[in-house]
């Protein structure tokens, strides 16, 4: 039975007279007509309104950033990386423009990258991430977030920049170091970050625990070195930035090991770090990867894919090499400027040549591996 039928039936079961009986259906009657029509009309509303391209459910669910007009992207990236991407994002900006006729704006997030990583995997709806190791974007893949071979989706094995460690002292050299093993020794504090939650912390332990099984020593005098030297850290810092905080700004330690292009960094905003590089040294790679489910989800995959490649053109690469890390691409390594600025390191070994971030984080950085037991070792 229909919504009118049943009105009027409660109606006429009423105890009305049959004048008013009479008047009052033909008042239902009226009213009831104008409500269907009224129905009516708005199922064609709506009906037109589905099959307008603007409608996400008739564009397969595409979002609305995928039309003309304006498009936002989240970079989410370690935390040394922001002067590099505040150089470079204008200038992507205003290439995507005048090629597309679309206005791109950027959110933008820098941390430690362990803690990036863990803030993705979380719910930050990153679009693009640039991390500080290839094992911080192994786990939001992981976390079903990034699709298999990421690494085969860029150039280079998805490695967009890279630098190598830095021992900074105090003016003068008071300590008189000159080497990785110099920051064993008795009296020198050492200012690094922690591994925990900072990438840049994890190449570094790397850099220290390289200078000796590279030169010729075991595992064995490794650990006993890279103890050494950890006794002689009285803060571990979240992260590079807040590493070269406490070492410039609050004058805590005699030596500071970060990346080059954090100290190199540091002279250009008036700094001046005298420093070394030593020449056994670790390769610090940086990828850069699409969040595949993110960019799906917000309709961002062409601007980010274009985001991307646009890192790893000359123009780009030229402002990465400004801001001090050490260009990935050959033609802007060879330029004079870049090739007086970062010399050739002697003995440069990578994370492979460790037995890759997988077998790294398991000798040295899970729960209760070499890091933990260097940790527990100290007394401070």
């Amino acid at each position: 039975m229909s919504q009118r039928q049943h009105l009027t039936q409660q109606l006429q079961r009423s105890p009305q007279p049959p004048a008013a009986k009479n008047r009052s259906l033909t008042s239902l009657t009226r009213f009831l007509s104008l409500f269907l029509v009224g129905i009516t009309l708005s199922l064609a509303v709506v009906s037109c309104q589905q099959g307008t391209p603007s409608n996400p459910a008739a564009t397969g669910g595409a979002n609305p950033a995928a039309n003309k007009g304006n498009i936002e992207l989240t970079l989410v990236s370690f935390a040394v990386t922001k002067a590099a991407h505040e150089a470079i994002i204008p200038k992507f900006v205003e290439q995507w423009q005048k090629e597309k006729g679309q206005t791109v704006s950027f959110n933008q997030s820098y941390g430690g990258s362990g803690s990036q990583t863990r803030a993705v995997i979380d719910g930050l709806e990153a679009d693009i991430v640039h991390l500080a190791l290839a094992l911080d974007t192994t786990k939001i893949e992981k976390a079903g977030l990034i699709a298999p071979g990421w690494e085969k989706e860029a150039p280079n094995e998805g490695i967009v920049s890279k630098s190598v460690a830095g021992i900074v002292t105090r003016e003068g050299n008071p300590k008189n170091i000159k080497n990785w093993e110099d920051l064993a020794k008795d009296g020198v504090k050492l200012i690094t970050a922690d591994p925990k939650t900072s990438g840049v912390a994890r190449w570094n332990f790397l850099a220290l625990w390289g200078s000796v099984v590279k030169t010729g020593g075991d595992e064995a005098k490794a650990l006993d070195f890279t103890s050494k030297v950890y006794k002689n850290v009285p803060i571990l810092t979240r992260d590079a930035r807040e590493a070269s905080d406490v070492f410039f700004k609050q004058g805590q330690g005699d030596a500071l090991i970060n990346y080059e292009n954090e100290i190199i960094l540091a002279s250009q905003k008036g700094e001046k770090p005298s420093y070394i590089i030593p020449d056994v040294n670790v390769s610090i790679d940086n990828p850069i990867a699409i969040v595949d489910k993110n960019v799906d989800k917000h309709g961002t995959r062409e601007v980010a894919e274009a985001f991307v490649k646009f890192l790893y053109t000359p123009e780009a690469q030229r402002e990465f090499a400004k801001t001090g890390f050490r260009p990935v691409d050959a033609t802007v390594a060879k330029e004079p400027e870049f090739a007086q600025k970062y010399p050739p390191v002697k003995t440069l070994f990578t994370a492979q040549d460790l037995g890759g971030w997988g077998e790294i984080q398991k000798q040295f950085f899970d729960d209760g591996a070499a890091f933990d037991k260097i940790q527990g070792s100290i007394k401070r």
